[in-house]
């Protein structure tokens, strides 16, 4: 079990935010945490601490400039999402990213766009890039959502669309989008399912609050997956010591 560290930009500044307020109609964002420090600051920091893999985030527009200073900072080091497609893939991998992140792109109208996902890897191939696979619980399933986690698609996760998935992609980021930022506890059901679904490399978001929560994540993964945790972590203005999950996962 990895710990995968994130950086999240909103409006050109590291935040941590209830990623579910996010909108396009103007609509006050609820924000955990306003970092004072840039992205590179945190970029170097995951780079000393040996934490490989970690994502950075672009929450909307105006965040390529804070984005690339992180990557830059710690080449081929970090992956990196918000707005990615086939066109502006590549300029992202040549400047430091190790992988691209998609989701809207390649989940559009409640359905998986095949060619786009195609087109994609033929860009950049499978081995640059990860999936999103942020869900929503409804009627006791979990299902992909899109565009900023507003929408609800027909892509139910099993293990036959993980399975289909996993051909096109190196790696897995999955973000419970109903407990991601309010450090309310994990989706249990949903990190079970996935151990036992997935056979790449696969990152769980959502909730994790505590050491006590990451034991708890271990046992219920079977150390198969990744964990990353935004703002219950003191670097992000949580009570979650860094340095102690840092020593706990690398331990």
């Amino acid at each position: 079990m990895k710990f995968r560290p994130c950086i999240d930009i909103h409006q050109g500044k590291v935040k941590q935010i209830v990623g579910e307020t996010l909108n396009d109609e103007g609509k006050p964002v609820v924000e955990n945490y306003v970092s004072e420090y840039d992205s590179s600051y945190y970029a170097s920091m995951f780079q000393q601490d040996g934490l490989v893999g970690g994502h950075v985030i672009m929450l909307g527009d105006g965040n390529q400039e804070a984005a690339i200073k992180a990557l830059q900072a710690y080449p081929k080091g970090l992956q990196i999402g918000g707005g990615i497609n086939a066109d502006n893939a590549l300029f992202y991998l040549e400047n430091g990213a190790s992988h691209v992140i998609v989701t809207s792109y390649i989940f559009q109208d409640g359905e998986l766009k095949q060619d786009r996902l195609e087109q994609l890897v033929s860009v950049i191939g499978k081995d640059k890039l990860v999936i999103d696979l942020s869900c929503k619980k409804k009627d006791g399933k979990w299902f992909v959502v899109t565009d900023r986690w507003t929408k609800f698609s027909n892509i139910e996760i099993t293990p036959a669309t993980i399975s289909q998935l996993e051909e096109y992609c190196d790696e897995f980021l999955v973000h419970a989008a109903d407990v991601e930022g309010k450090r309310s506890g994990m989706e249990a059901s949903l990190v079970e399912k996935l151990a036992g679904w997935v056979s790449i490399p696969t990152t769980y978001a959502g909730g994790v609050r505590s050491l006590e929560d990451l034991e708890s994540f271990r046992k219920l993964s079977k150390g198969k997956l990744d964990v990353t945790i935004g703002s219950a972590l003191d670097i992000f203005g949580g009570d979650l010591s860094y340095q102690k999950v840092v020593k706990y996962c690398t331990e």
